[in-house]
């Protein structure tokens, strides 16, 4: 691109600027070169990157957690039903063994029903050999609700300890996601005006050639002309509902997204649940080759699929960009394709 020399000049200065700022923000050595525009795009990239990338670590650990504190949940009400039953079995094997020694093994119930009404009742040793087996399911069934109550009670020390394992990783996930941000924001805040709109402009550059070379390849030729299923139209509508919402790390609505955050609601809003985070949509949904790609699709993005956008046609997507953006709508051929997956295959 052509500049005139005050325009270098003005380039140059804001270089100088970045440089020192970076230093400052990143803990470069003194001696460090001066950075170029790109270079310190690259850097932002590079921590919002690992911002996302931990971000998903987060939302997947988050929704383990959940699942863990139901299950500590159940087990407990298990743990609080067997107490109740081993309770009422003990009352019963106490009141069994009492009636024996009273009556030589025929409650005292018994023996009443038979002076009550003999002709209706069994004999003696028929009812105490009755008396016998009852008193000896009771017995048994006092055991297995021991061993229930053993084994339930550990399942839940178990299943506590590792949701307190889980609750300090997210703890870790969380500051990690915050030093992350906290860097790129310090980065931006020495920003000029002037060199903000430079760094946009860069941007813009950068993702425009991106996305040119991406259509140069005829991938477009034929997913162009795929219409979208009934729930892929649903997903589409609710994204673009959603634009202009800000960024938040985790969030999954209705205020704020995530990348993964506003798919997966994009698609439970469209009836079809799906994973929570971008590493689980590439894993377990169905993978089309991107010349078939339809609207709804998600698009999978960095070798490690750590942002995820709703392809919505024309070679485009929506997607919840990083902090500080909003939900957008972007050329789905600006950032490193990984692959797409389909929701309703």
């Amino acid at each position: 691109m052509r500049q005139t020399p005050g325009a270098h000049g003005r380039r140059t200065a804001a270089v100088v600027t970045l440089a020192l700022a970076l230093t400052a923000t990143l803990h470069q050595p003194a001696g460090a070169e001066p950075r170029t525009l790109p270079q310190v795009r690259a850097e932002l990239d590079r921590l919002y990157h690992q911002a996302e990338v931990a971000t998903e670590k987060y939302n997947a650990l988050d929704g383990k957690v959940a699942r863990q504190r139901k299950r500590l949940g159940t087990l407990r009400g298990q743990v609080a039903s067997a107490e109740r039953r081993l309770s009422r079995l003990t009352g019963l094997a106490g009141a069994a063994a009492r009636s024996q020694y009273r009556g030589g093994g025929v409650p005292a119930e018994v023996q009443f029903a038979l002076a009550d009404d003999p002709e209706r009742a069994l004999d003696s040793a028929s009812l105490a050999r009755q008396a016998q087996l009852a008193t000896n399911r009771v017995i048994k069934a006092l055991a297995v609700t021991e061993e229930e109550l053993r084994t339930r009670g550990d399942e839940a020390a178990d299943e506590l300890e590792r949701l307190r394992e889980n609750r300090a990783s997210l703890g870790s996930h969380r500051r990690t996601i915050r030093a992350r941000i906290d860097a790129a924001r310090r980065v931006e805040s020495r920003l000029e005006d002037e060199q903000r709109r430079e760094l946009a402009a860069l941007e813009r550059e950068t993702a425009d050639e991106a996305q040119a070379e991406w259509v140069r390849s005829g991938v477009l030729d034929s997913a162009g002309t795929t219409k979208g299923s009934t729930a892929g139209r649903a997903a589409v509508a609710f994204a673009t509902r959603e634009l202009g919402k800000p960024y938040v790390w985790g969030a999954e609505g209705p205020d704020s997204y995530d990348c993964s955050g506003l798919t997966s609601q994009a698609w439970q809003a469209a009836g079809v649940a799906i994973p929570r985070t971008s590493q689980e949509q590439w894993r377990l949904l169905r993978r089309v080759p991107v010349t078939r790609m339809r609207p709804g699709d998600l698009i999978i993005y960095n070798a490690d699929a750590s942002h995820v956008s709703l392809y919505i046609g024309d070679g485009r997507m929506i997607h919840a960009p990083r902090p500080g953006r909003q939900v957008t709508v972007a050329p789905a051929g600006s950032m490193e394709i990984l692959g797409v997956v389909r929701p309703d295959a």
